[in-house]
């Protein structure tokens, strides 16, 4: 199979001829059709998140075909299209897992981080921790609602009822997110880089009631806001965006420091909360939800061997949507 590899973390990635892999007990082997390009990928490559052993293949919004079943899978046949998240599996049998809450597994399994990922031709993947996806659908447009879709679906869950709801950083996700807000009757206030007229156009055209530089104030107080930027010097102007009682969501794996800031911010019943990873559950929500139906996502294709340029463009904020690798 052909694989865009990283070798070194803080290295670019290298394009490698490896053996074709074969899934073991309850996995199942997967021709990857596409694969989205996510913050997260960033993170691993630059090493932000902890343990990363290389070499490793990034990549965690795959959509591909099953071509073999390992030994024990049921409920999958060879020719479905499926989706393979961030989530590559759990432990089953921790306090977490018994609870409902598989996304803080004490020993999880993460594609394209603790297991290989989609940037290939191929992907090994747990059976039980694939998404059944439509015949017909669309591997470049599914392939983003993977993890920007299924994380920005937890950070509006997290938001509650909340009526004026900010968006901090407009990329993948937020893009998605704000289609599925309006649809709920949501008032979005996109923030975006200082001078980003560009991003500020596109929400406004998805939807947005409002756009301006993350450095502002939103005309209104916001109910909540949602940080999806990896920017700790967000939350406090996130703090006073929002009004007594409003939450704001971190909706990242990683995120810089978060500067002191006056309690009088916080004060009066403020909450600042993160998102940790997703569960199975959260991906059957998202996909049987009226309201993310037919989302529309707003993609540029870069053929596989271009995936060191499609990570400089996502680091850069040169993408309106989200990057998709095609092998």
């Amino acid at each position: 199979m052909r694989a865009m590899v990283l070798s070194k973390v803080g290295e670019p990635l290298t394009l490698q001829s490896l053996p074709d892999p074969l899934p073991g007990n309850d996995e199942v082997l997967l021709r990857v059709e596409a694969c989205g390009v996510c913050r997260t990928d960033l993170h691993v490559v630059d090493g932000e998140l902890p343990n990363i052993v290389t070499p490793l293949i990034p990549g965690h919004e795959c959509v591909g075909i099953v071509e073999v079943l390992g030994p024990g899978v049921s409920g999958l046949k060879p020719g479905q299209r499926v989706g393979v998240p961030w989530l590559g599996g759990t432990c089953h049998h921790c306090e977490y897992c018994r609870g409902g809450r598989e996304n803080l597994c004490d020993t999880p399994e993460f594609t394209g981080y603790t297991r290989p990922g989609g940037y290939a031709s191929h992907i090994v993947a747990r059976a039980d921790y694939c998404v059944p996806l439509h015949h017909d659908a669309d591997p470049v447009a599914i392939a983003p609602l993977l993890c920007a879709g299924l994380i920005g679906w937890r950070c509006l869950a997290k938001t509650g009822q909340a009526k004026r709801i900010g968006l901090y950083g407009f990329g993948a996700a937020a893009h998605i997110v704000t289609q599925i807000a309006c649809r709920q009757q949501r008032d979005v206030y996109a923030f975006t880089r200082a001078g980003d007229i560009t991003a500020q156009t596109f929400a406004r055209s998805l939807g947005a009631v409002w756009a301006g530089s993350s450095d502002e104030m939103p005309p209104v107080p916001l109910d909540a806001a949602i940080l999806f930027a990896p920017i700790g010097d967000l939350v406090p102007l996130a703090l006073r965006a929002v009004k007594k009682g409003g939450r704001v969501v971190c909706g990242g794996i990683h995120m810089s420091d978060i500067p002191s800031f006056p309690y009088r911010w916080l004060w009066e019943e403020r909450e600042v909360v993160s998102v940790a990873n997703l569960t199975r559950a959260d991906a059957h929500d998202f996909f049987a939800a009226k309201e993310c139906k037919d989302i529309k996502t707003a993609t540029r294709i870069y053929p596989l061997e271009q995936a060191n340029q499609a990570l400089g463009d996502l680091r850069a904020g040169r993408l309106s949507g989200a990057a998709v690798l095609k092998p």
